[in-house]
């Protein structure tokens, strides 16, 4: 268990050091982390999407919850790392058309909270921002003994403009996605080790 933890971290970490380059003007020292990162549809864009035939599929170790109405679907997705304001996550989840087979992946997530972006590795391995963070309501650290742990709640997204929603619809042959919605509210927990910096 403890090497396919590793393998999946130096992965992460390989991809995460292309995908957060405002992190690095920070901090360029990238660090091993804990938590998660869970987000859930917001009121209406689960059906929406399923009524088109789009469905969301988690990529292992992330994965995805549907509520038993199919009302709202919950992600969720491990932090493993940590370059400044931005946190790496492993797995990650892909949009899904069911009638075509066509399908788009965002893997390895990284969550910048200063720039209040989520970057995806996308199929052909080019990071791309998928979301924008509009709000993020609160926002607190606890700390012990060997470690600081900093929660962020009421994190909204959307996508992070026209295009990108313009992007998702041609290359799952839908209508269905759109920038001038939030599309979910996340919530963000992050721990480090004190001697890790």
């Amino acid at each position: 268990m403890r090497k396919i933890f590793t393998v999946v971290l130096v992965s992460t970490l390989s991809i995460f050091s292309l995908s957060a380059p405002a992190a690095n003007a920070f901090d360029a020292r990238t660090i091993e982390a804990t938590g998660s990162f869970t987000f859930t549809t917001s009121p209406g864009i689960l059906p929406t999407w399923t009524s088109a035939g789009i469905a969301l599929v988690g990529i292992s170790p992330g994965s995805v919850v549907t509520a038993s109405a199919s009302l709202n679907a919950r992600i969720i997705l491990p932090v493993v790392a940590k370059t400044g304001t931005a946190n790496a996550t492993a797995g990650g989840f892909r949009f899904f058309n069911a009638e075509t087979g066509q399908t788009v992946r965002c893997q390895v997530p990284t969550v910048d909270t200063r720039a209040r972006l989520v970057d995806c590795v996308l199929t052909d391995g080019t990071v791309s921002t998928l979301f924008v963070i509009t709000e993020i309501a609160d926002r607190f650290k606890v700390t012990d003994r060997d470690s600081i742990t900093t929660f962020f709640r009421g994190i909204d997204l959307s996508f992070v403009d026209s295009a990108s929603a313009a992007r998702l619809n041609d290359e799952l042959d839908t209508n269905v996605f759109s920038a001038s919605v939030t599309v979910a509210r996340g919530f963000l927990e992050v721990s480090r080790e004190f001697s890790t910096g």
